[in-house]
């Protein structure tokens, strides 16, 4: 399936009149079609109107009951997997402002049991010192002070004995310079300690390390609910289960080359004293 943020709100819509239309040309109405599927009426008609997103078991069931052939099989599911993803580009978040973001995150946060976030550039806000975050929202043109307060509030949830945090980092992530060496050292340390908490894991990928699948985006994983992924100019997030299955198995590939506890504690430790003075 080809990306374009563009067609994200359009596909919605498209879906919707694709299913109705299917149903319509094979001459049945909607009554027969919900038995069929075992799903109320309401349903299918919020679904043939765009109310509601259909996730792609309701999408193949219909599909299944009205005989469609593969070519529209194909395009009905290519639809319902975009219409289940979204996309959030930079400028539409600063224009809202960076709080609303951090309230987002912090619902996420709270929902997900089971939280898994692979970092290949940069250090997490959850993770991160005050002067880290500071100084990794300088670029943005709003007013930061009340996200800089925001992040720090959501680092609560790390101490939260309910849920199991993985955070995987490669090298460069670790020592990209954000701040100035002294600042850097302690936010190593900082990642040292965080490790020691019983429910977080701190996974380290050194360079040298051989691996199969190269670290394109950050990326998080909420449960197996839902993913996001972080680009230079927006947020895309998954809702569709392959997309979500696809996340957890990049993951698992750079979780076993991981190192954690004290291999990772002991890597962290000799990045700090690069940045001692």
């Amino acid at each position: 399936m080809t990306f374009d943020p563009g067609q994200l709100g359009q596909s919605k819509a498209d879906l919707a009149e694709t299913l109705r239309t299917m149903r319509r040309r094979a001459s049945r109405t909607q009554v027969w079609l919900a038995r069929r599927c075992n799903m109320s009426q309401t349903k299918l008609s919020n679904i043939e109107t765009g109310r509601i997103t259909p996730g792609l078991v309701d999408v193949e069931l219909i599909l299944s009951a009205l005989d469609a052939p593969p070519k529209l099989v194909a395009e009905a599911v290519a639809l319902a997997r975009l219409a289940r993803t979204e996309w959030e580009s930079k400028r539409a978040l600063w224009r809202t402002g960076l709080e609303k973001r951090q309230a987002e995150l912090s619902g996420l946060e709270a929902e997900a049991t089971m939280l898994r976030y692979f970092l290949p550039a940069m250090v997490t806000g959850l993770l991160a010192t005050p002067e880290y975050i500071r100084a990794s929202l300088d670029h943005s043109p709003v007013g930061i002070s009340k996200t800089v307060a925001r992040k720090l509030e959501r680092q609560a949830v790390l101490y939260d004995q309910a849920k199991r945090f993985t955070f995987l980092l490669t090298e460069q992530a670790v020592k990209w310079a954000v701040v100035q060496p002294a600042a850097m050292a302690v936010q190593i340390d900082r990642l040292i300690s965080l490790s020691q908490l019983p429910n977080v894991r701190i996974g380290v990928l050194p360079l040298g390390e051989i691996v199969e699948r190269g670290p394109m985006n950050t990326f998080t994983v909420y449960d197996q609910r839902l993913a996001t992924v972080e680009t230079f100019t927006g947020r895309i997030v998954f809702q569709d289960p392959r997309d979500i299955a696809e996340h957890l198995e990049v993951f698992d590939v750079y979780e076993r080359h991981a190192q954690f506890g004290e291999d990772a504690r002991g890597m962290l430790g000799e990045w700090a004293k690069i940045y001692r003075p």
